[in-house]
């Protein structure tokens, strides 16, 4: 395996582009190759089975691009089906679970610790099995936030959209009264509505991005591995989807915070 291969990134849509976005700020010599199952989204609601037939489905494709590492960049795919990649996949591999939960139980002061994501990554209990085996003495608060994706991804998102507002006080109105001083944005699409939880929650209230961390974990993981790039230029993603690409340009500069001038290539993810 060489360490000038790419790194494979995929979620269930555009999500994961806000990782990606993290990923060429903390990598920026790494090149990128993303997969958005777009034509399946969400994953959120389907079932266990469905979820890990479609995450091997999506890094059968990546590997086909010999990648040297892994990601899922997807809250949900790492929830249920992370386990099964990491003991069949031939490449390093990382979710978004692990390195998230190291911090949030790293920088708590109170002990109080909020989890927000998709219906399937709530009911995983996923993250709060992994905060509470980091440090058993943290409580947990676990909150679905079924409403978010499709905001995000259809663009509302602004912090002072009384629809915005309206959802985001309804899902955390719990965490909020119980004090939690730490939240887990535990979907990749969450941090689209960043500025929205953070006026709700307030100044006081850790929010952790689970596409940072991953980018983070994952450079330490490569270095680790002796893969890191050397390269001196910083190399053009590439950008896959398995529905039409039509509107992919904008909402994906949404999600990574500049203009998408790459292109996007639409591929049968069912022949993987």
């Amino acid at each position: 395996m060489s360490s000038e291969n790419a790194i494979g990134v995929f979620d269930s849509g555009l999500g994961g582009l806000s990782a990606v976005k993290e990923f060429l700020r903390v990598l920026p010599q790494e090149k990128i190759i993303y997969f958005g199952d777009t034509g399946r989204v969400p994953y959120g609601t389907r079932s266990r089975d469905t979820i890990r037939k479609y995450a091997v489905q999506d890094t059968n494709f990546l590997l086909k691009h010999n990648v040297k590492m892994i990601v899922a960049a997807c809250g949900t795919v790492s929830s249920v089906a992370g386990d099964l990649l990491r003991e069949t996949l031939p490449v390093p591999y990382t979710g978004v679970v692990n390195p998230t939960a190291y911090t949030a139980v790293r920088v708590t002061r109170n002990g109080k610790i909020g989890v927000i994501g998709t219906a399937a990554t709530v009911n995983s209990h996923s993250y709060k099995l992994r905060l509470q085996k980091l440090e058993p003495r943290v409580k947990v608060y676990e909150q679905a936030c079924p409403l978010f994706v499709p905001l995000v991804e259809n663009g509302v998102i602004d912090r002072c959209d009384i629809i915005t507002m309206s959802v985001v006080a309804r899902y955390l109105s719990p965490l909020k009264e119980q004090g939690v001083d730490t939240l887990i944005l535990g979907c990749t699409h969450f941090p689209l509505l960043r500025e929205a939880i953070h006026d709700f929650m307030g100044p006081n209230v850790r929010l952790i991005d689970s596409g940072l961390e991953t980018a983070v974990y994952a450079a330490k993981v490569l270095g680790k591995e002796k893969l890191l790039c050397t390269r001196f230029e910083q190399p053009q993603p590439e950008f896959y989807v398995s529905d039409t690409p039509d509107g992919f340009t904008s909402v994906a500069g949404l999600f990574l915070g500049r203009n998408m001038e790459h292109a996007v290539t639409q591929i049968d993810i069912e022949a993987y």
